[in-house]
């Protein structure tokens, strides 16, 4: 199950990768994504996540695909601090494929910190005899620690003989069944009951279901699921980025952190001489403004600082941001 800005790399597949890795190659949990059969005219998706691993700050400046007309690609965040993460996320219209089965490379382009590509791929077989209904399990937004279920039909069409003999979910948190269904017209169909644990941290979360069936036409099948779990605390903005300022000035920006209920803040970590966080009040608020000063020092240096703001809160009560600057004359 995937989360931005968080994601459960031990839930994802490994990455077949057919060269030496580089830096930016290391800084994903996959390179490859393999769709399986998919019902024609679906559009589908999957998010590869990346991590900054280095030292310093990484940048995207390019994504390009090799099929403009049936294939996107788009990154959530294109610059990202040491330790910030973010997700390519690459679709594919099965409307727009000129073959059954198409295989799209994706190229993610870098130029800090230094030049560097990174090749992606991913893969799907469309096919008209069979369907989805609806095309995905979406629990929509759901409070922490609910138990949700969420059901679609799977219908063989056109006489296709298939059994579907195995259903596993990516992420521990998803636990689905199935059972066959009687349709009419001799068509084979099953129903596909996916269940969240009460324990799924907050957060949007992106996973998928496997199907395996008997038939070696159709080996499996994909069922995508999205889910969004209400965080107690959410933040915005989540990074502060001043751009170039002047060594020996000072600016300050707001912060807004809101909980689903009163909290009271009781520490703010990651500050320094050049770094200062004030909360506006001490009370116990639905809603707290913070004033992030910047005072940067000497010219030439690059500030970045990792703000963490503890709560009273029993559950989830830690959030953070980002403050970034790049110090001139």
């Amino acid at each position: 199950m995937h989360r931005y800005a968080l994601i459960f790399a031990v839930l994802m597949g490994v990455a077949s990768q057919a060269h030496a890795q580089s830096w930016a190659d290391g800084m994903f949990d996959e390179l490859s994504r393999d769709f399986g059969s998919v019902p024609h005219g679906q559009v589908v998706s999957h998010p590869f996540r990346l991590v900054n691993k280095t030292k310093e700050p990484v940048r995207i400046v390019k994504i390009d695909v090799s099929c403009g007309r049936c294939s996107s690609a788009r990154a959530l965040k294109m610059y990202l601090e040491p330790g910030e993460e973010t997700a390519i996320i690459v679709t594919m219209d099965t409307n727009r494929f000129p073959t059954p089965t198409k295989t799209i490379e994706v190229f993610v382009y870098f130029d800090k910190p230094s030049r560097e590509r990174v090749r992606l791929w991913v893969q799907a077989a469309s096919r008209n005899d069979i369907t989805f209904n609806p095309d995905n399990i979406a629990f929509g937004r759901v409070k922490r620690g609910a138990t949700p279920e969420s059901k679609i039909t799977i219908a063989f069409l056109g006489g296709v003989q298939a059994e579907i003999l195995e259903v596993k979910s990516e992420s521990n948190y998803v636990q689905p069944t199935f059972k066959k269904v009687e349709r009419s017209g001799g068509e084979t169909a099953y129903e596909i009951t996916a269940k969240l644990r009460g324990d799924t941290p907050a957060g949007k979360w992106y996973t998928d279901i496997w199907l395996k069936t008997n038939n070696s036409a159709i080996p499996k099948l994909r069922v995508p699921v999205t889910v969004e779990v209400e965080s107690p605390l959410t933040v915005n903005p989540s990074t502060i980025s001043l751009g170039q300022v002047k060594a020996g000035t000072d600016s300050d920006r707001k912060v807004i952190i809101r909980g689903v209920r009163p909290f009271r803040i009781t520490g703010i970590f990651g500050t320094d001489k050049q770094v200062q966080v004030k909360a506006a009040s001490d009370t116990s608020e639905t809603v707290h403004v913070l004033t992030v000063t910047l005072s940067p020092r000497e010219a030439g240096e690059k500030l970045a600082r990792k703000i963490t703001v503890e709560t009273d809160l029993q559950t989830d009560g830690r959030i953070e941001f980002y403050a970034q600057a790049e110090v001139i004359p």
